[in-house]
């Protein structure tokens, strides 16, 4: 499988070419540098080289040819409806069902998910091919904001409320603190929130609640920086964003759009209406969010390349 890339007539550091032409993180492409699996023109690559117009990159199977003026293009994005019962992994010794079986088949390069969801949380997922965009997404230093829908049995005090956002909760891998959390309303046993938080370790909006003695019964991620997840996107479904809407992520993030090559047209799976019933079936209950301005408000599911220098709504820098 053969690539081609261009970068700075000065010289690339291997990594960091490696991560955006979709191979891996930069922090994975070190540890396979360190680990001998990239060569530089031949010969077994160190951390701290350069590649330059005209070098030649191997890692492993992958061969990327450094080219100097070349018109360059986008990293492709996928916004997924992720399904409770999904695994975001590619590997499950348990062979349950993963949203990678369901993402478009690429040639010389790979998806890779920004941001996991566990096994029983469903929303939005975003895939990239780009693993400068991811890093710059998902690293806790970039403080990205997630948000979440969570229907809960029972309801909160005012107090554990106020302690969920100023003093925060104890948990065994350190103090975690929703940046916003509202009412929203419910009927019966259950009650519905929505949360924003700007960190993405395991489990951690379950195990929050549960630190408090109360059980999530359902939790939606809904947005992830300023891209939301349509409401027409629905669960199992997915979208590819125009390369006007990469753009403004990409500039959002801080990253220059002169990326790595440009990736080939493929046929994206729109959705379409469900034929299930039942309100499961589509964002949940709960009021939508505030009118701020994001990615998603105007329902992307229907986007195509033909609408992709449509005009879309931003939110600000965080």
């Amino acid at each position: 499988m053969n690539d081609q890339t261009e970068i700075p007539q000065q010289g690339e550091r291997l990594q960091k070419l490696l991560a955006q032409a979709g191979i891996g993180s930069r922090r994975e492409m070190e540890e396979w540098i360190s680990a001998g699996r990239v060569t530089l023109n031949g010969e077994v690559a160190t951390l701290g080289m350069r590649a330059v117009a005209g070098d030649v990159v191997c890692a492993d199977k992958r061969v990327i040819y450094v080219k100097g003026q070349a018109a360059q293009g986008l990293p492709r994005v996928l916004l997924y409806h992720k399904q409770e019962g999904e695994i975001v992994s590619r590997d499950d010794p348990k062979s349950r069902s993963s949203v990678f079986d369901n993402l478009p088949k690429l040639r010389g390069q790979k998806w890779i998910a920004i941001g996991r969801l566990d096994f029983n949380t469903s929303g939005l997922l975003i895939f990239t091919t780009s693993g400068e965009l991811a890093n710059r997404l998902m690293h806790p230093r970039f403080e990205v904001e997630r948000e979440y829908a969570v229907r809960v049995q029972g309801q909160m005090t005012p107090e554990q409320m106020r302690q969920m956002t100023k003093e925060g909760i104890e948990l065994e891998d350190g103090l975690v603190r929703f940046d916003k959390l509202s009412d929203e309303g419910g009927e019966g046993f259950n009650h519905w929130y929505r949360l924003v938080l700007k960190e993405g370790r395991n489990r951690v909006v379950r195990r929050t609640f549960e630190a408090l003695g109360l059980t999530v019964s359902r939790l939606m991620r809904v947005r992830f920086g300023i891209v939301n997840l349509p409401p027409s996107i629905k669960r199992g479904k997915m979208a590819e964003l125009g390369e006007g809407e990469v753009t403004m992520i990409m500039d959002w993030v801080g990253l220059s759009t002169e990326v790595v090559e440009q990736p080939e047209p493929v046929r994206i799976a729109r959705p379409h209406p469900d034929k299930e019933t039942g309100k499961d079936n589509a964002t949940p209950e709960a009021p939508a969010p505030s009118e701020r301005k994001k990615i998603g408000r105007r329902g992307q599911a229907d986007m195509s390349r033909a609408r992709a220098h449509r005009k879309i709504k931003t939110g600000a820098k965080p």
